[in-house]
């Protein structure tokens, strides 16, 4: 799998993908990118389930066991681990030229 064509992540994807490194059900996700990113992102219902889906699909996220029939847990998957990182590394890279041209007084 090309891991690379997922990036760059969408702000959403990339906090549904940072909150399943604990593994959550789509409630749940919810209130922890909510939390994560200090309330400047706010999922709503149906854009979390069609996230999950499509993160499904494209195998970043994997179904674990659940306790409770009425919710389907998720959690992050070894490629979507990978991609993260990826884009963490994306965004530093961005932030490192940013304070460099900052320094040069461009």
């Amino acid at each position: 799998m090309n891991i690379l064509k997922n990036l760059p992540l969408t702000e959403t994807t990339y906090y549904i993908l940072l909150a399943l490194r604990r593994a959550g059900h789509g409630y749940a996700i919810m209130q922890r990118v909510e939390e994560l990113s200090d309330g400047k992102v706010r999922i709503a219902a149906g854009t979390m389930y069609g996230a999950l889906e499509n993160l499904s699909k494209q195998k970043l996220i994997i179904s674990v066991p659940s306790e409770d029939a009425r919710r389907k847990m998720y959690q992050i998957s070894s490629d979507g681990i990978k991609v993260l990182a990826l884009e963490v590394e994306r965004l530093k890279h961005l932030v490192t030229v940013y304070e460099r041209t900052e320094m040069k007084g461009e």
